[in-house]
């Protein structure tokens, strides 16, 4: 059997506004622009991306279980669910794929409510503050860890 070579790109709530939201702590690019320079990173790396951005908790998670079908690996920026959502952590840790934490502000230096992740210490890789440059960074690192 040929090893999967597909990775899997998730965006959680409010990231379809990049862009526009918050310029000064996300910087102008949008969600379209960190989807193809994450998908060129993958393309360098051998793999192939599907990207998926919801608002909505549950169509993330249905992604997550559906991945363990076709995918190698998972880079996730969680946005606001990373302080939230227990349901998400429990789907990554479910699927027992190896998966990137990424957040393009430092979120350890944000307000007290966004220092915690609940996903930090399932994460295979973590990177955060590093701005959208970060998506392939992640990318980079999970891929090396295949």
């Amino acid at each position: 059997m040929t090893p999967t070579r597909r990775l899997l790109l998730l965006n959680g709530p409010n990231l379809n506004l990049l862009g526009t939201r918050e310029p000064a702590v996300y910087g102008t690019a949008t969600l379209a622009d960190v989807e193809q320079s994450t998908r060129e990173a993958a393309a360098q790396a051998g793999f192939e991306l599907r990207a998926l951005q919801s608002n909505h908790e549950g169509v993330l998670i249905d992604a997550i279980h559906a991945a363990r079908e076709d995918c190698a690996g998972i880079v996730i920026n969680p946005g606001g669910l990373t302080h939230t959502s227990v349901s998400l952590r429990d789907a990554l840790t479910g699927v027992a794929l190896p998966f990137a934490e990424v957040h393009i502000s430092d979120i350890s230096a944000r307000e007290a409510f966004r220092q915690h992740s609940f996903l930090e210490d399932v994460a295979a890789v973590r990177i955060a503050g590093h701005g959208v440059a970060g998506y392939a960074e992640a990318l980079r690192a999970l891929t090396a860890l295949l």
